[in-house]
């Protein structure tokens, strides 16, 4: 496989959308293939069994939510990702398995086994992830500010701070912490700083 996967992480308000958007714009600029896409899944059933479940504002046990991530992410990596990779297109993805260590390690599952488990079963590793750090409380102001309703089952500010303290134990090489706080044009400049030391992309 030629292509890479760049994978956009962090808890909700710290702009991934508009930063991998940003991204894209600036790689197709540069000539490459870019394959937009995310988590959890819309064209798989378990994904929108999350999304209709995230809406609703009505928790599932924490087992079948994690099973339906599994599920989604299986049917992400055949659908989308790996035919991406292996015609050498770059794919862009707001969260990937991270976000199921993270997330769900903050529900009370063992987060360093969680990805032991996702690494061992053979999903293809990040070559890039993009930690968008942001303290969980000016995340969730910026999402209402834009006008957007808060989703109660996964954006509930104690719950965020645990996401958060996750996120920030994850040791990877593929890791690279980006700090959120600034504007978004000094985001996108060390996105794009990231993406040319660590890939030579830009």
């Amino acid at each position: 496989m030629n292509g890479r996967l760049i994978v956009f992480e962090g808890v909700d308000g710290t702009g991934k959308s508009t930063q991998l958007e940003r991204l894209a714009v600036a790689l197709e600029a540069a000539g490459y293939e870019v394959v937009r896409t995310g988590e959890p899944y819309a064209g798989s059933e378990a994904g929108r069994r999350i999304r209709g479940m995230a809406k609703s504002g009505k928790p599932v046990e924490p087992e079948t939510e994690l099973a339906w991530f599994l599920e989604q992410r299986r049917d992400h990596v055949r659908e989308v990702i790996l035919p991406a990779l292996e015609r050498g297109a770059i794919v862009l993805s707001d969260r990937y398995y991270l976000s199921t260590v993270a997330y769900q390690g903050a529900r009370g599952f063992d987060w360093e086994k969680l990805l032991r488990d996702h690494e061992s079963e053979g999903f293809p590793a990040p070559d890039l992830v993009l930690l968008l750090d942001l303290d969980p409380g000016a995340g969730l102001a910026r999402v209402k500010l834009r006008g957007d309703v808060a989703e109660p089952v996964f954006e509930e500010q104690h719950f965020l701070d645990r996401v958060r303290a996750v996120y920030l134990q994850i040791q990877r090489p593929y890791l690279q912490l980006i700090d959120a706080t600034g504007t978004p044009d000094s985001v996108t400049a060390a996105i794009r700083a990231a993406s040319s030391e660590r890939l030579g992309l830009l």
